[in-house]
């Protein structure tokens, strides 16, 4: 297997509104650090124009059958070609021409770098107001739990080094997978850090894959149940 520097990781569910402006936004910053660099796109099985978009763009498709965004995640590990994977939502709301904070924290020997939207800027309309709530409290108690300093535990964008990761167990399948990978890090005491980072309103039209109660309960069920 080629050994590349970075995988640029997007988990992908019909994104056809966006998909293809994040990985243009990748292939820019990718180009002007003249970075050794994929981008990977781990699609769970878009029924729109998702796979096709990031193809014809150049990016690399992986097909996750087992639904849920922590399966789809842990497909795109497992494939992933660089030596550090900086992972971030495909729906826009997370700037892919920026990625510096990341790459500059891993190259010092950071194993998880998180990107922290309540210490960077959050566009207005960008975050649902249940969110701004929720998110806090959940972090606080993934605090308590894994005695981190992580402040934002549910970030879409975080960086990681490859290699760690693999070394993990994890099991979650669906979006409580952004807890997990903090736990497990901390838990084999892992170098891990913050940066912050901008949150924009998300290019798609329609819902989001986000269901509030229900995967905000998971994250909780996660947590104690560890």
């Amino acid at each position: 297997m080629e050994r590349l520097e970075f995988t640029i990781l997007m988990p992908c569910l019909n994104e056809e509104k966006s998909i293809g402006f994040c990985i243009n936004e990748a292939k820019e910053y990718i180009e002007k650090n003249s970075l050794s660099a994929e981008i990977l796109i781990a699609d769970n099985k878009s029924s729109d124009s998702s796979r096709e978009i990031a193809e014809s763009l150049g990016a690399r498709v992986v097909i996750c059958e087992d639904e849920g965004y922590g399966n789809t995640l842990r497909k795109g590990i497992r494939e992933a070609k660089g030596k550090y994977i900086i992972m971030g939502d495909s729906d826009g709301s997370y700037d892919f021409s920026y990625l510096s904070p990341f790459c500059e924290k891993l190259r010092e020997g950071y194993d998880l770098v998180m990107g922290n939207r309540f210490t960077g800027k959050i566009e207005k309309g960008a975050m649902p107001f249940l969110h701004r709530i929720g998110v806090p409290a959940l972090s606080l108690l993934g605090r308590l739990r894994y005695g981190v300093k992580t402040g934002d535990f549910h970030s879409g964008l975080r960086g990681f080094l490859r290699e760690a990761a693999m070394e993990m167990e994890f099991k979650a399948t669906g979006m409580e997978f952004a807890t997990e990978i903090i736990g497990k890090f901390a838990e084999k005491n892992k170098k891990m850090c913050e940066v912050p980072i901008n949150l924009r309103c998300d290019r798609r039209e329609g819902k989001s894959h986000i269901r509030t109660f229900r995967d905000g309960l998971r994250h909780v069920f996660l947590i104690l149940n560890k």
